[in-house]
């Protein structure tokens, strides 16, 4: 039955809008414990909650959320029950609960507020949960597109920009992590700019707050790469921030890991 909710909400959802990808694990680091599974399928996410009832023992809610087109997530809640896990399974009963919304704050905190019918309303402020490192080191092969406006100089405005690299990674665990991007598209080839500084752990992704440096560009500019993550293949992020001579960046990249056959 659950999985026909689910079926039947893709159907509905009839405009596509461009979303953050949210997938992860959330919880209250002040309330370690409880917390939310969340899988995010373009528009649409999958909440499991594992919290406790009022006799403290284990209770299951679920929740299919949509993009409500301001970048935050709403929709219906539902109390689930199945069969004992060790009885041969005779199916599981399904019933409407409350309603549910999620409202990022930012790419990695939210705030999470469930109305369970008969009892009430609960507001958690959430964030994704760290597990282990990823390791990111490397050399990799990938693509940058975005924009470079506002320069002092028009001409070195880039909008759209597009240009293709070579990248390498060093990492230490969840310190820090230093990215180079050596440019070889026709536009920039030669062009090389290094992006150093402090990683912050957050779920899947990581944020790095660090500096830009390119070569012949002058002093280092402060910039931020959020989302920065390994792929099946790569790894991918999004850098903001200024580039030098008054032009403001924002670029998404993606790249593949060279891998020696």
């Amino acid at each position: 039955m659950l999985k026909r909710l689910v079926l039947v909400v893709l159907l509905l959802l009839s405009v596509r809008v461009q979303a953050v990808e949210y997938t992860d694990v959330y919880y209250n680091p002040n309330e370690s414990g409880w917390g939310v599974f969340l899988v995010q399928s373009d528009t649409t996410q999958f909440l499991a909650f594992f919290i406790y009832g009022p006799d403290g023992k284990p209770t299951w809610y679920v929740a299919i959320i949509t993009n409500d087109g301001t970048g935050n997530y709403t929709g219906s809640l539902f109390a689930t029950t199945g069969t004992y896990f060790a009885a041969p399974w005779q199916g599981d009963v399904v019933s409407a609960a409350g309603t549910v919304s999620f409202k990022p704050t930012d790419a990695y905190h939210a705030t999470l507020t469930y109305t369970v019918n008969g009892i009430g309303t609960v507001v958690k402020a959430v964030q994704r949960q760290t597990l282990t490192p990823y390791a990111m080191g490397g050399n990799y092969s990938g693509s940058m597109a975005g924009s470079v406006s506002g320069c002092n100089d028009p001409a070195q405005n880039e909008i759209p920009f597009r240009g293709r690299y070579v990248l390498d990674v060093t990492q230490t665990g969840d310190a820090s992590a230093s990215l180079t991007f050596t440019f070889v598209d026709v536009n920039h080839s030669g062009f090389v700019c290094t992006v150093s500084g402090p990683l912050a752990h957050f779920g899947r992704l990581y944020q790095l707050n660090g500096q830009l440096a390119c070569v012949g560009g002058g002093s280092a500019h402060a910039v931020t790469i959020d989302g920065l993550h390994p792929t099946g293949q790569g790894l991918e992020g999004h850098l903001t921030g200024p580039t030098g001579g008054g032009c403001q960046g924002s670029l998404h990249f993606s790249a593949v890991l060279n891998v020696n056959n």
